[in-house]
């Protein structure tokens, strides 16, 4: 036992994620070829390293191909084209359409940069004008189909989905069953010369036929389980945009965009074509992916060309589409590259190993077996008719030894173990994306059931995100807004000048906006804490609603580091002014004046500073997250500089309410229960995040409740001794987040699962062990870095991703403990009984069938079931523990001794003790072995529901699956048995003989009761992932 687990340690061990190409390669070579019986179908769901490497230099080929053409522009034009001046021309279908523009010199304008070519088709307004598109309004839906037509769809071209008879011909790949075959067809051969028709077919018509069923059951799980993979693949390119179109706003599908689309773009977003830029605001794009080039590049309309596959970093724009799908840089780049495969997981590469270990064993017993029966034919021919004489029946003899040496090696080697992995994983992936966790990368799914520690964000993940404005500080009065006169109460209390002041500041500083709907409605669309500060000025706005009309000349988004926004505006008088809104405490240090109840400016004192502090407490104590507002008059600005950080005048103090989910607080409660620490970790204030985090019960006595700029300051010993006590972290910066992951995963071991929406949020998700993206508040950049996408931005999903992770891990188990079984039992029994008798008591045809049982419809059984609380009762499997536990071993060794045990007593005292009389006695001896050997393996799948409690049928209703899987079994060996004795060499069983099989099956549950008692080893209870008490005591632990 101690071998095996030091021999998958040293060549079987790779990290949760972003595993070395070094580590990839050493468990390939630890596998070699020697027990691979079908490289095609055992790694199929591997990574192909060398395609990847190809595809790597392919890539950066074209980068550098892109690169020239972006930082060289007319280099690069006569480099790609190797003409100077390409003539388009206007095709009757375009001029029919009514456009004026070719699509491949459309296309080329922006994928080029050529400001000459904008410029003669008279800028980015005249190019509208040739693709009959306007800014304010967008396209006509009505034209859709034609854009398409002319300009093309915005799709790439993808390489065709396998068919099932792909399928089919991977699984005849197998060598072992190829073997068989030329052995089939040698037995038959051999026997219609010795024996004649049809007698002489019927031993290598059986193991074909056997063959045939195993193809195809292989063939018809392999290929659901692809329709499963390719479904969840549909939903990871489900990515939607905001676009105008006949005037209105609508959020479409990427793959919908055409040409002249007018398109939204904000932080985060990943451009989905080509286009120009019209307007927008401190526009940032990120163009490495497509050039390799790191520096952000900035757009304006002195430079408006933006590429499809870039993401946009910071600002907002509006952009019309001028390229789409495989005319864009990017669509010619996906193209071009087939995928190199997803990274196997930790578990895959884990039962590789088990399955190459296990496999030699087994090839070093199927090498025996063949051996013994071969010298104890040559001894018994010898001593009879000699060894210079041979017959036709010697050959078939032969060649049935062979055959069923090859067929010890089909069942020795697991090769369904790695399978049953990505099995449980793509049954597990369809339950979750129900569920609404769309997983990304395999692994995440079996990673996350080891999770010790998760960092979640609070807004919109612990609470529901449908926020309000509660209280605000305005005129030197707070005021609650929850009833209905509240906003008259609000107006009676403030000067009309202050009124005019804060709706200014409302509705010049903002991102949301209000859109018309297809409906004709409006509706306010931005972040939630955008939307319910601008619903809060417009319900404002009926009591003032005089002009309030500026210019804005500069904004500055918000963005988690500042975590403030800003915008210069031009008033009528020839001056300006910032408006400046953010969190609260940076709000408030950046003001030395404040807005007094007569609506005058104030210096602020150092008592008024204090209460205004008190105030945002106050709101914070409340769960209330809080943000001030403010204003600054200049008389002139720079371009080029920032916004001002001091002399900020202060207008108001709001309180948004947002409350916490349902359901959340037992979420926590079933974390802690499962030995999961949740921590929190949130940009909001220090008592607001502290009164959410007591609410939800994330925040407990001994716990610490630190903000972002204490913990950056601490040194590493102090972080030792800090990080394990932290549960909250306040007004944190994103690189306090990825700080605090690399010191839980480094210092502690511990395997991480964090949340982000932001784009700042991808270096924490991609560090963690598992980074779980929020689907609604999320970013494409953050999604795009994440192993899983939460859809419902919800911390209960969260909890179940784990307890299905959980639930993989487990199943695998269950699988490997009854795989090992049957492994064992097949061995020893034909070794043992091929060494004292001379025959294998298992046949060829047989052995194929126990094959399937224990292989495909084991895996089937045994790797689907779904998840019981239970599971979230145990602690995690940390990393470095040992994959085949004590309790597997004990399980496996007492089932395994019984079945050797019964089977051994039959084989060798059979016809005796059940006093079987006749010439057929020894045939219904065998066929009484093979059928208790199967309903042995029956009962025992039963067995392996349950690794340590005793009551094994619990669930077992619910789970149909399992239930129809054991229905199958049991089938098709009354079948077996009753009707193809011919190609089965089996006989018809009376009905005691039936009772007797199925009774010494059954027994295999007393024994697993058994079994379950005996203690293995101190700390079990406790530390082993699968372990409760060592004895169990009441109901609900038996």
């Amino acid at each position: 036992m101690e071998w095996l687990e030091r021999n998958l340690q040293e060549n079987f061990d790779l990290p949760h994620k972003n595993p070395s190409e070094e580590a990839q390669r050493r468990w390939r070579s630890a596998v070699g070829s020697l027990v691979v019986k079908n490289r095609r179908r055992r790694f199929r769901m591997v990574a192909d390293l060398d395609s990847r490497s190809q595809n790597e230099a392919k890539r950066r080929s074209i980068q550098e191909r892109i690169r020239v053409a972006l930082y060289v522009q007319q280099a690069a034009i006569n480099f790609i084209d190797g003409v100077k001046n390409k003539e388009y021309q206007l095709t009757e279908d375009i001029t029919k359409a009514g456009f004026s523009i070719n699509p491949d010199e459309l296309a080329s304008i922006t994928s080029k940069h050529d400001l000459k070519a904008l410029k003669m088709h008279g800028g980015v307004d005249g190019i509208s004008k040739k693709i009959r598109s306007t800014f304010d309004r967008g396209i006509s839906t009505s034209d859709l189909d034609t854009r398409q037509n002319i300009y093309g769809a915005n799709q790439y071209a993808e390489k065709p989905s396998r068919s099932f008879w792909m399928f089919v011909w991977d699984a005849l790949q197998d060598m072992t069953l190829i073997i068989l075959m030329v052995c089939a067809v040698l037995s038959a051969a051999v026997g219609l010369a010795s024996e004649g028709w049809p007698k002489g077919m019927y031993d290598g018509l059986g193991i074909i036929l056997s063959i045939l069923l195993v193809v195809m059951v292989t063939a018809i799980s392999d290929y659901r389980q692809s329709l499963q993979f390719k479904e969840l693949d549909n939903e990871k390119k489900k990515i939607f945009i905001h676009v105008t179109r006949d005037g209105s706003r609508q959020k479409i599908s990427i793959y919908d965009l055409v040409v002249g689309d007018i398109v939204h773009l904000s932080i985060g977003d990943q451009v989905p074509a080509d286009g120009l830029f019209i307007h927008g605001y401190s526009l940032l794009i990120d163009e490495s992916s497509l050039s390799g080039e790191s520096d952000p590049v900035y757009i304006s309309q002195d430079k408006p060309f933006i590429l499809a596959g870039t993401k946009v970093q910071d600002g907002s724009a509006k952009m019309m589409v001028t390229a789409v799908g495989m005319r864009t840089e990017w669509g010619r780049l996906m193209s071009t590259l087939s995928e190199g495969g997803e990274d196997e997981t930790p578990l895959q590469v884990k039962l590789n190993g088990v399955a190459t270990i296990i496999g030699k064993i087994g090839l070093v017993f199927a090498t025996l077996t063949f051996v013994v029966l071969m010298v104890r034919f040559l001894i018994e021919k010898g001593l009879t008719v000699g060894l210079t004489k041979w017959y036709s029946t010697d050959a078939l003899t032969i060649v049935n030894y062979f055959a069923t040496a090859v067929t010890i090696i089909v069942v020795a080697v697991p090769e369904g173990l790695p399978l049953a992995v990505t099995l449980s994983l793509a049954f597990a992936m369809k339950k979750l994306m129900n569920d609404k966790a769309l997983v990304r990368h395999l692994s995440a799914c079996e990673t996350m059931g080891s999770a010790g520690t998760i960092c979640t964000d609070k807004t919109g993940t612990l609470t529901t995100n449908h926020m309000v404005v509660d209280k605000i500080w305005i005129s030197e009065v707070s005021k609650a807004l929850t009833s209905e006169n509240s906003l008259d109460d609000l107006n009676s209390v403030i000067s009309s000048s202050t009124l005019s002041l804060l709706l200014q500041g409302i509705f010049e500083n903002t991102s949301a906006e209000v859109v018309k709907e297809k409906d004709g409605k409006q509706t306010v669309l931005g972040t939630p804490t955008e939307r319910a500060i601008l619903e809060f000025g417009l319900r404002l706005e009926g009591l003032d609603a005089e002009d309030r009309t500026c210019t804005k000349v500069k904004v500055e988004p918000f963005n988690s580091v500042k975590k403030k926004m800003a915008v210069l505006v031009s008033l009528h008088s020839g001056t300006y002014r910032w408006f400046c809104k953010g969190a609260s405490e940076i709000i408030l240090q950046m003001c030395d004046k404040m807005i007094d109840s007569d609506g005058n400016s104030v210096p602020l004192s150092d008592a008024q500073r204090k209460n205004l502090l008190d105030t945002i407490n106050s709101f914070a104590s409340d769960a209330l997250r809080t943000l001030c507002l403010a204003y600054m008059e200049v008389d002139d600005f720079d371009d080029d500089a920032d916004s001002p950080t001091d002399g900020f005048t202060l207008i108001s103090i709001f309180g948004i309410k947002d409350p916490v989910r349902p359901g959340v607080k037992d979420a926590v409660k079933a974390c802690m229960t499962a030995g999961i620490i949740v921590r929190m970790v949130t940009g909001d204030n220090i008592n607001t995040a502290k009164a959410i985090a007591k609410e939800c019960g994330i925040l407990t006595d001994g716990g610490i409740a630190i903000e972002g700029p204490d913990f950056r300051s601490k040194s590493p010993e102090e972080m030792r001794d800090l990080i394990p006590k932290i549960q909250v972290m306040a007004r944190s910066l994103p690189l306090d987040k990825h700080t605090l992951v690399t010191n839980l995963r480094g210092m502690f071991h511990e395997v991480v699962a964090v949340t982000g929406d932001g784009t700042n949020d991808a270096p924490a998700l991609h560090e963690a062990d598992i980074g779980l993206a929020m689907g609604i508040a999320g970013t494409e950049v953050a999604k795009e870095s994440a192993d899983v996408i939460v859809l419902d931005d919800n911390f209960t999903t969260i909890i179940n991703v784990a307890r299905w992770g959980r639930a993989v891990y487990i199943n695998i188990q269950k699988f490997v403990q009854f795989q090992l079984t049957v492994n064992i039992v097949a061995l020893v029994i034909n070794f043992v009984s091929a060494c004292i008798t001379g025959s294998a008591p298992l046949t060829a045809v047989q052995l194929l069938w126990v094959n399937m049982i224990m292989d495909t419809l084991g895996a089937l059984a045994l790797a689907t079931e779904p998840p019981n609380d239970d599971m979230m009762k145990r602690p995690p499997v940390r990393r470095g523990e040992s994959f085949i536990t004590k309790v597997m071993w004990r399980n496996i060794i007492g089932q395994s001794l019984y079945q050797l045990v019964v089977l051994g007593a039959l084989m060798f005292g059979g016809e005796r003790i059940l006093n079987i009389r006749g010439a057929d006695s020894k045939s219904v001896i065998n066929t009484l072995i093979f059928n208790s050997f199967v309903f042995c393996q029956v009962f025992n799948e039963i067995n392996s529901r349950e690794m340590q409690k005793i009551n094994v049928f619990r669930g077992i209703i619910s789970n149909w699956i399992f239930i129809g899987i054991i229905a199958v079994t049991v089938a098709f060996q009354v079948v077996i048995i009753e009707f193809l004795g011919t190609f089965a060499s089996t006989v018809p069983l009376n009905w005691q003989l039936w009772l007797v099989s199925i009774g010494l099956g059954s027994v295999s549950l007393i024994v697993g009761a058994i079994l379950k008692c005996i203690p293995v080893g101190s700390g079990e209870a406790s530390t082993a992932p699968n372990g409760y008490a060592p004895l169990p005591s009441g109901p609900d632990n038996i």
